[in-house]
């Protein structure tokens, strides 16, 4: 029991800085059904973000077949590196690389909206401002004093915080709505990657849940007929 006091007292200060350190997330809105926005999103991951970023535990082909992209598609359009098609999606910078020009080793993202939540993965995108005291002049509002600069800056524009914290937006290439709808293209990307058998899973679940159901009404019409001469 004194163990376990101990161990709350010590948590109190983390558990305040993580109520403290909450942000407001936006709906990210994915639908795992629109494949044409699924592939948008790798197209603009493997443009924007794979030159760091790795997402290996999943495989360009398995990608294909779940996207319904020919497999010559996806070597021309979405493959940057001499890997094969059965490959692992890596990235083709070495950790140590990656490491020393960054500070840190860019992380995998395949699990990142599984681990964080898409409204999560969707807001952060949407975080970035601009801030001359980072190193690569930018910050974010969900993650502050990321490590990472704004790749999608030249879709998005320069961000520029507000005093009232809203963030002004000029120059980009895209209108507001055209990013909100590539930022969750991207984010419907990682979603699918996190959990590429999820839709799967759901339909097989609806079977699970109507066998149960008529396995009761058996079971429970089978109870009647086993039990109605004991009374």
């Amino acid at each position: 029991m004194k163990k376990l006091l101990i161990a709350l007292v010590t948590l109190l200060p983390t558990l305040a800085i993580a109520a403290g350190g909450q942000v407001h997330l936006e709906d990210a809105n994915v639908d795992l059904h629109d494949k044409a926005s699924l592939e948008r999103g790798l197209g603009l991951f493997q443009h924007y973000c794979s030159g760091c970023h790795s997402t290996q535990y999943q495989r360009y082909e398995r990608v294909a077949n779940d996207l319904g992209i020919s497999a010559d598609d996806m070597r021309n359009k979405y493959m940057f590196t001499d890997a094969k098609i059965g490959e692992l999606m890596q990235n083709a910078i070495p950790p140590k690389d990656a490491a020393k020009w960054f500070g840190a080793t860019p992380p995998d993202l395949t699990l990142v909206a599984r681990v964080r939540g898409e409204d999560w993965v969707y807001s952060y995108l949407k975080g970035f401002y601009k801030d001359p005291s980072r190193p690569f002049g930018v910050n974010n509002t969900v993650f502050p004093s990321v490590g990472m600069p704004h790749v999608l800056e030249e879709l998005q524009g320069t961000p520029v915080k507000q005093e009232d914290g809203t963030i002004v937006v000029s120059g980009g290439k895209l209108n507001a709505e055209e990013y909100d709808q590539a930022v969750r293209d991207i984010t419907g990307f990682l979603v699918y990657s996190a959990e590429p058998v999820k839709l799967e899973r759901q339909a097989l679940g609806w079977w699970v849940l109507g066998f149960l159901f008529i396995f009761f009404i058996v079971a429970y019409l089978l109870k009647k007929e086993y039990w109605k001469d004991v009374h």
